[in-house]
């Protein structure tokens, strides 16, 4: 790969950000437009889960289907340049989310899973929130 191309990805890869995209900012919405308040990012719980509920201890973690790899089209895409870096890449984004889901399992939270691809349709997002959000964690 030419110097070019890596100096172009790099600069693409640098524009991603972990906190704060889109699909987060579009379910925060969302979900204080129903009516609920919550955390965000706290550091002190596993995999510094998205939107947290102190009050009913449950997270909301929210993904992006291509860096999670979610089994929908956008996750389904591959990496054509680079792929021996990019591939191990993913498949350890996916093994720690894995355990961060475990852990927070562990400690008693209630996990939800919001996909990047699901947040287009709010009305389904927002009842499945509202049903994860109302139903009593069962510790």
């Amino acid at each position: 790969m030419s110097q070019c191309c890596v100096n172009q990805s790099s600069a693409h890869m640098r524009l991603i950000r972990k906190k704060n995209t889109k699909p987060e900012l579009d379910v925060r919405r969302l979900v204080h437009s129903m009516g609920y308040r919550y955390r965000l990012h706290r550091r002190d719980l596993p995999g510094t889960p998205d939107l947290v509920f102190p009050s009913c201890k449950k997270v909301i973690l929210v993904h992006g289907c291509f860096w999670h790899q979610h089994d929908c089209r956008l996750g389904d895409r591959q990496p054509k340049a680079n792929p021996s870096y990019w591939l191990p890449k993913l498949q350890r984004n996916k093994d720690r989310d894995a355990a961060t889901e475990r852990a927070l399992l562990v400690l008693g939270w209630g996990v939800m899973v919001v996909w990047e691809c699901e947040v287009r349709d709010k009305v389904a997002v927002a009842g499945r929130i509202r049903r994860f959000l109302d139903e009593p964690n069962i510790s």
